[in-house]
């Protein structure tokens, strides 16, 4: 198989529903695993890199800094690569780092925020995620967990419409693709 692209859900291998117990113990694994590295900043990706980051920085008494940087716009995707929409502060410079998303798919958006983060001075950069697909190119530096399946979150499963609750739809469609048989 090759390397998916992101959101090709079809090539993902089984779903797994992470509940907010099991984010926060991933979170604190990966802030034991970033502890040896002497931090200064931890710099979280929004949105829900902001999750795992805000974990870290608390449990490690580290300042947060945001960026923000995505395919999506209102939360359906737009781009193909990563767009900025808060860049890097000035803040890193000379500073140990570390940048933290809630997922390495591609692995494309820590590699960006890790370039930028290094352009404005800082002193060492390590990369963190809670969970990295195998094909995930460069893999992040900490690794919580390395999962092929279709990972939902507890703050994607549901989406509120019109006073009502209900099933994401992208991980409804995503749920329905890992179901049809492969093509060709």
């Amino acid at each position: 198989m090759g390397r998916p692209r992101s959101y090709d859900y079809a090539k993902r291998d089984g779903v797994r529903y992470l509940s907010w117990e099991e984010v926060a113990t991933l979170s604190h694994a990966l802030a034991e695993r970033l502890d040896g590295n002497h931090l200064d900043l931890v710099v979280g990706i929004a949105r829900a890199g902001l999750f795992p980051a805000f974990v870290i920085a608390s449990a490690l008494r580290r300042e947060l800094c945001v960026v923000r940087l995505s395919r999506r716009v209102d939360g359906d995707v737009a781009f193909d690569h990563p767009v900025w929409h808060i860049p890097v502060p000035s803040t890193v410079a000379g500073k140990v780092v570390a940048v933290v998303d809630e997922i390495a798919d591609s692995g494309e958006t820590l590699e960006l925020v890790r370039a930028s983060v290094t352009e404005h001075g800082a002193a060492q950069v390590a990369t963190a995620a809670l969970i990295t697909h195998s094909w995930a190119e460069p893999r992040p530096d900490v690794v919580a967990l390395v999962s092929d399946e279709l990972v939902v979150f507890p703050w994607y499963a549901r989406i509120f419409v019109d006073g009502h609750w209900t099933p994401h739809p992208e991980v409804e469609a995503a749920i329905q693709a890992q179901r049809r048989p492969p093509s060709g």
